[in-house]
């Protein structure tokens, strides 16, 4: 089995210093729900094997806020995953298998994200599977398992999502069938 946590980045400011999208940085609010999820990931035995990280600040900075209290675990931060379509977002999940993880953990953006998550969920919670179609907001993970040995085998429609949370959940104490477990 393998098992790939897709997080969007956290809740950013509207605009950067430099005016350039890429340079947006988190607000006060994407700080604690990127610390909040890191811990609920913790706890829920979710800490994955490999990281990719988009390269744009509001990502790194998510990375480095939700990871902090995890034992050390590298990331690799790319330029690719900052403007990656789905297409693209296959192709560097089944490029992962050449040092297969078992999980493998992905913080990038919308809309790519949302849309590669619904492309490969075949299964799963109704309501996480609900919860997902309706919407991926910032700082929203999404657990999907495939029943492959191989990341290369990887395809849509052939996923179950196993767990969707969102920081809101976390604040509002959602029930457990919302986010899967």
């Amino acid at each position: 089995m393998r098992r790939l946590l897709l997080m969007r980045h956290a809740k950013t400011e509207k605009d950067s210093a430099s005016d350039k999208d890429r340079d947006r940085r988190l607000d006060d609010r994407g700080h604690r729900d990127s610390a909040a999820i890191g811990t609920w990931l913790a706890d829920h035995d979710l800490l994955p094997d490999r990281v990719l990280v988009s390269s744009a600040e509001r990502a790194r900075q998510t990375w480095d806020l939700l990871s902090r209290d995890w034992p050390q675990r590298p990331a690799e931060f790319r330029d690719d995953l900052y403007t990656a379509d789905t297409s693209n977002l296959l192709t560097i999940i089944r490029e992962a298998a050449g040092e297969d993880p078992h999980r493998l953990m992905i913080v990038a953006h919308n809309p790519s994200l949302h849309e590669i998550a619904l492309a490969f969920t075949a299964a799963g919670p109704a309501k996480a599977r609900e919860a997902l179609r309706h919407h991926m907001p910032t700082g929203a993970v999404a657990v999907i398992d495939f029943a492959v040995d191989d990341w290369g085998d990887v395809a849509f429609r052939r996923g179950r999502l196993d767990r969707f949370v969102t920081p809101r959940q976390l604040r509002e104490g959602a029930g457990r069938d919302m986010i899967g477990e």
